[in-house]
């Protein structure tokens, strides 16, 4: 089953991402797409402020990977740059290291995914909205978008 969203400003798409935080467990994996300035970042930060991250969210474009402590902890990555080859990185290590994992640009390395994830793609709709398509894979992430859609 797929869910549409529409938001129509950054607040509102902090809320979103606040909304799926609310219902996390360990080992979340959420993968987010959508072309650049879509909202990926905006996203993620809500999905930290909710887990009580203080820090300020970037994209880790050129680190790959971050890491913040919270609620559970947080892995924020940013797979653009790999052009879909992750030999010796160790991605597949943080799917399973009992944390959220965000994941931009996902679509690069859908190989390596796990079967069970939440597919999100953000598409911009005008300067303000966007429009959220939401793919859960898996009884729990069904489950989960039951709960906060």
């Amino acid at each position: 089953m797929e869910y549409k969203i529409k938001t129509h400003n950054l607040e509102e798409t902090i809320e979103l991402a606040q909304n799926f935080e609310s219902e996390k467990f360990p080992n979340m994996i959420i993968c987010l797409d959508g072309e650049l300035g879509a909202g990926k970042t905006v996203f993620t930060k809500g999905i930290a402020q909710a887990l009580g991250i203080k820090e300020n969210i970037t994209s880790p474009t050129f680190t790959i990977i971050k890491e913040y402590e919270g609620e559970l902890p947080l892995y924020h990555m940013d797979v653009y740059r790999l052009d879909g080859v992750t030999d010796g990185i160790g991605i597949e290590e943080y799917f399973t290291k009992g944390g959220v994992v965000v994941i931009e640009w996902a679509d690069t390395i859908k190989d390596i995914l796990p079967k069970e994830r939440l597919d999100i793609k953000i598409k911009v709709v005008d300067e303000d909205d966007r429009l959220f398509i939401i793919e859960p894979h898996g009884k729990q992430y069904e489950e989960l978008c039951e709960v906060v859609l």
